[in-house]
Order: structure tokens, then C-alpha cells, then sequence
């Protein structure tokens, strides 16, 4: 695995958040290659406001920060701790880091960014910028050229303005455009829709995942949550919109509810969701983390796991990996870890590897999902 980003005579060293002993992914693609080597070109006056928008591990703020003062604007923790980790590792200046509901800042002189895999995403970003910037910054994005489609394009002339794209370059392309679109009305911020069959109305923020209709795992998961008085503390890790943690309140209003994803969209839509939907909760919390990192052994009678199996663009099964064995150390002697997933995704295997053979046993299943239970 490649940890050094070297062009234009300089060298930076890069890992991924958290650092894994046996990584094989880089930090970094041939698109950040491609946006440095653009901007580079450029020659731009130094000391210019870069935004960075998306930045994966820190790569791009770590490199423009040499000359630049710079902005990373991000939705994922995982993303702003990566970010701090390079920039200290290489000893880079400092960056204001931001998170995707903080405003766009309106002294910005140019705009790069690694385009989100979310079009609802995209589209509040880029009437943020349009709201924002004054015609003559240039933004530029990247994306592999295989995900820069027509469509896309459009999103860029209806919310921000005049768009043109490069050549492809080890497989990415570049989006040049400018601010100067006739605004269309802003996209609602808040997404809103029912469940009635729980009785529920979720709201959800741009980049909260199946943020425009309840997902078949969490719809299937609903039915499955146990209610038990003796449940003091349940987790809900990974909690999207906060959908099961409703669900789990309702059920066991004498238990302590903590929320975790890494996205502070979900996150904050998950508090509007249990603020909504729930009247009786003991105590409720809500933490941006990765993973279980940093909470107390021994702790956590029930969590509830519906693990994400990518990372930005990537496929990967470390992310469920280090939840399962997070969620070991947290549980108290006989609590419960229940998880759904796919079927293919072998979820049985890695939870009888962790937690023996005779402690996991499924719960539920139909023709796409199976719900686990691990028991420490």
C-alpha cells in the first residue's frame, strides 16, 4: 500500500483514518492527482482562501495548505480525523475545518472539491456555493469519469452556473464552473416523510443515507427490536436518521439511548427524529465517532448495528469488522449486539469468529436480509 503522494518536488505522507495495521487502501486518488496538478498549473498568488469540499483523508488540504490558507468543509468525522492526522503528521499549517451545515465562507478565492456520492448532497452544496460566491471564483470538482454523467452536469448549470469538464485523466475528469446561474429556489434543506405503520414521520438532512424513504434492512430491523425493563444503556451504532433509536425508545423508555454515526447530518437528523417521535426516553445522546472508539468497556447492555459496507467510493468490510469488535468490548457479560445485513455479506461468519459459535444466532431473515444476534 502506497503512502507517499509525490509530485512537483514535494512529498507528503498519507494514511487512512483510522490506520490499520494490514491497510491495503491508499489515502488519496488519481483525482486529488489530478485537482493538485490543475491548481498547480494555475500559479496562483499565494496566501489565496482555497474551500475544500469532500476532502476524503486530508490530502488536498494537506497540500494546498503550504501556500495557501485553507477551508475543509466535510460531513464525515472519519473525513476531519483523517484530515488533523496527515496535517500533523506532516507537519502542515493549520486548516479550518468545517462540517457541510457550517456556512460557506464568503471570502473564498477558489473553490476544488471531491464530489459526494449523494446527488441530494451535491445539489445542497452547490446551491450553498451558489448562494455564496460572487461569479468570477472559479469551483472545480472531480470525480471518476465513469460517475460524471450527463445528469450530473446538469445539477452543476441548474444550481451553481456554466460548466465545462476536461479530459480524462487516469480515469477521473475535472467540472469547471462558475456562480452565476439565475438562482433557482433553494432545495429544502429537511426532507420529511411518514411510516405510518410505526406511526413515525422521519426528517432527514441532505446527506443522511436513504434519506427520501425508509430502507428495506431498517424497515425489517423495526420489527425485530426487543423490549426488555432490565435494558438500562442501548446503542445505536451507525444510527443513519435515527430510526431504530425511535423505535428502541418507544419500547424501553426506562433505558439510556446513545446515537453514534460519523455523519453530523445524520446525526443532527436523528435528534430532530427522536425530538419528534418520542416522549419518554430516559436519556438520549448523540456522537459523532468512528465507530466505538473511546467509550467505556463493559458499558452498553444492547447495540443495535446496521453496518455501512463502503467508505467515500470504496467497498470494504473493515468498517463492520471494527463495529463488531467495538460493540464486544462496550457490551456488559450476556448484552447483545443485533445486526442486520445482506445476505451475501457473510455477517455470520465474522460474528461467530468474534464471538464463538454458540453466542450468535439468527433472528430473522428473508430473501435479501438476515437479522444476528451476538451475545458476549
Amino acid at each position: 500500500m502506497k503512502t507517499d503522494l509525490s509530485l512537483h518536488d514535494r512529498n507528503l505522507t498519507l494514511f487512512r483514518y483510522p490506520k490499520l495495521a494490514n491497510e491495503t487502501l491508499q489515502a488519496w486518488d488519481a483525482g486529488d492527482e489530478y485537482l493538485i496538478n490543475h491548481i498547480e498549473a494555475l500559479d496562483l498568488n499565494p496566501r489565496q482562501n482555497i474551500l475544500v469540499l469532500n476532502d476524503h483523508f486530508g490530502a488536498l488540504s494537506c497540500w494546498f495548505s503550504a501556500k495557501h490558507k485553507v477551508t475543509l468543509m466535510s460531513d464525515s468525522y472519519i473525513s476531519h480525523q483523517g484530515a488533523v492526522h496527515n496535517l500533523q503528521l506532516n507537519q502542515c499549517h493549520n486548516v479550518t475545518i468545517l462540517t457541510s451545515m457550517d456556512a460557506i465562507p464568503n471570502d473564498t478565492h477558489v473553490v476544488v472539491m471531491q464530489l459526494s456520492k449523494s446527488n441530494r448532497h451535491l445539489v445542497w452544496q452547490l446551491s450553498q456555493l451558489r448562494q455564496t460566491l460572487p461569479s468570477n471564483v472559479p469551483v472545480i470538482a472531480v470525480n471518476k469519469a465513469r460517475d460524471i454523467h450527463t445528469s450530473t452536469l446538469k445539477l452543476f448549470e441548474k444550481h451553481l452556473g456554466t460548466t465545462t469538464t476536461s479530459l480524462a485523466w487516469k480515469k477521473h475528469r475535472l467540472v469547471f464552473c462558475h456562480a452565476n446561474c439565475s438562482q433557482p429556489d433553494s432545495p429544502a434543506a429537511i426532507v420529511s416523510w411518514d411510516v405510518p405503520e410505526h406511526h413515525m414521520t422521519l426528517q432527514n438532512l441532505p446527506n443522511v443515507y436513504s434519506g427520501e424513504s425508509l430502507d428495506l434492512g431498517a424497515r425489517f430491523m423495526l420489527e425485530h427490536i426487543p423490549s426488555d425493563e432490565k435494558l438500562k444503556h442501548i446503542i445505536d451504532l451507525g444510527c443513519g436518521n435515527g430510526v431504530l433509536s425511535v423505535k428502541a425508545a418507544r419500547l424501553n423508555p426506562q433505558a439510556k439511548i446513545t446515537l453514534v454515526d460519523e455523519s453530523f447530518m445524520a446525526l443532527a437528523s436523528a435528534k430532530l427524529n427522536i425530538e419528534h417521535n418520542t416522549e419518554h426516553a430516559a436519556e438520549v445522546e448523540f456522537i459523532a465517532n468512528n465507530c466505538l472508539e473511546g467509550f467505556s468497556p463493559q458499558s452498553a447492555d444492547l447495540i443495535l448495528c446496521n453496518p455501512p459496507f463502503h467508505q467515500q467510493q470504496t467497498v470494504t468490510d473493515h468498517i463492520a469488522w471494527q463495529m463488531f469488535c467495538d460493540a464486544k468490548r462496550v457490551l456488559v457479560k450476556e448484552g447483545k449486539l443485533l445486526v442486520i445485513g445482506n445476505r451475501h455479506l457473510g455477517y455470520d461468519a465474522k460474528l461467530r469468529r468474534l464471538y464463538g459459535e454458540k453466542s450468535v444466532k439468527l433472528i430473522a431473515e428473508n430473501s435479501k436480509f438476515v437479522i444476528l444476534q451476538a451475545t458476549k
